[in-house]
């Protein structure tokens, strides 16, 4: 079998997702799947790696090959799992965990930790990573990655497609039908939600936007948080939460007083209005499948769905994918095309110079 491995951990570090992908079939299989929950020291550390100014250099070494771990981990729990052998499986395609992403820099340059050595020396598979740095290399911002994925399974001949994924950052893949793939970032997915709820509530997620739904959004702050300029940038265009996080939120509240409950209203429709006025301007027309942990999120999707009507709004289970993983299966492809020697970016979508073949291959044996 073509078994490949996709590992993603996102900006909201919410879990490992790990998947186990067939791809001497079409269209290609998930066999198996699994979301493994980051250890609560781990996911403290690199989330203050992410956003210090600063980096301890000791810090960030210890946390490549830690977090390497905990996915070589991830992926061997898996396998056995599934009852596969590592050595049926071709390759691991691992996302790693970005730290910092700046593409708006002179010398441009982005960050993922997890170490591929370690990867590949605990699980006796070759991996494939580091996906990002040749298209920012070759003039690119380095992101979104994930529309060349979403037009190779997603793309229709009946209707116009929008793929929107829901991470900590959310982003949007245009399928319109007479056109070549675009994509962007759209800004803050989840990011924003979970860190407002985590401090005022404790809790990682809003389930459903349960909280959000005993606020009210307040349309001033919303208009502040939607006149940042990013979102007047043109594509091609990335961010991440070295933009959006708790020091930008805080100095647009400034020292109006507000109810918790009513910031993290807002925070959904701010998410929302981003995410609708993104699809508006660049596939009026589209039906909008999203995938991602904001996809179980009901009040988001709705607000999401009021905001484009009367685009229809659906999961990316619709089109035969779990929301969940699209992006860990995104990864194997990766894997798959970059062993094949096959370019998996688009210069539409990243403004690089033409499609590069991603990713560093590092072989177990």
């Amino acid at each position: 079998m073509g078994l490949y491995l996709g590992l993603m951990s996102g900006t909201s570090m919410d879990a490992i997702d790990a998947t186990l992908v067939d791809f001497s079939v079409t269209p290609l299989r998930m066999v198996a799947a699994s979301a493994t929950a980051f250890d609560a020291g781990l996911k403290q550390r690199i989330a203050s790696l992410s956003e210090c100014a600063q980096v301890p250099l000791d810090e960030l070494g210890q946390l490549d090959v830690a977090l390497a771990r905990a996915f070589a981990q991830a992926s061997n729990h898996l396998l056995r799992s599934a009852g596969v052998s590592p050595g049926a499986v071709t390759a691991i395609g691992s996302h790693g965990q970005t730290v910092r992403h700046r593409p708006d820099l002179p010398l441009p340059f982005t960050l993922q930790i997890g170490d591929p050595n370690t990867l590949a020396e605990m699980t006796g598979i070759t991996v494939v990573a580091d996906f990002r740095r040749r298209d920012l290399a070759a003039g690119g911002q380095g992101a979104p990655l994930l529309p060349v994925f979403h037009d190779n399974v997603f793309r229709s001949d009946d209707e116009d497609r929008a793929i929107v994924n829901l991470g900590g950052i959310g982003n949007v893949t245009i399928l319109n039908r007479d056109a070549t793939v675009t994509g962007f970032d759209t800004g803050p997915g989840n990011r924003l939600l979970d860190a407002w709820i985590a401090e005022h509530q404790g809790r990682d997620f809003d389930e459903n936007g349960d909280w959000a739904a005993t606020g009210r959004c307040d349309p001033t702050l919303l208009q502040q948080l939607l006149n940042d300029p990013y979102f007047s940038l043109l594509p091609p265009k990335s961010t991440g939460r070295e933009l959006f996080n708790m020091p930008w939120l805080r100095g647009n509240l400034g020292l109006f007083e507000r109810r918790p409950q009513d910031v993290q209203a807002t925070l959904l429709e701010f998410t929302a209005a981003s995410v609708a006025a993104a699809v508006l301007q660049y596939a009026p027309g589209a039906s909008l499948y999203v995938c991602g942990g904001g996809a179980r999120n009901r009040g988001l999707l709705a607000a999401i769905a009021r905001r484009v009507a009367p685009n229809p709004v659906a999961s990316t289970e619709e089109l035969g994918l779990d929301p969940d993983f699209v992006e860990a299966v995104a990864f194997a492809w990766f894997a798959q095309r970059t062993l094949a020697g096959l370019t998996s970016s688009a210069a539409s979508v990243t403004g690089a110079r033409g499609a590069r073949i991603l990713g560093g291959v590092y072989r177990y044996a």
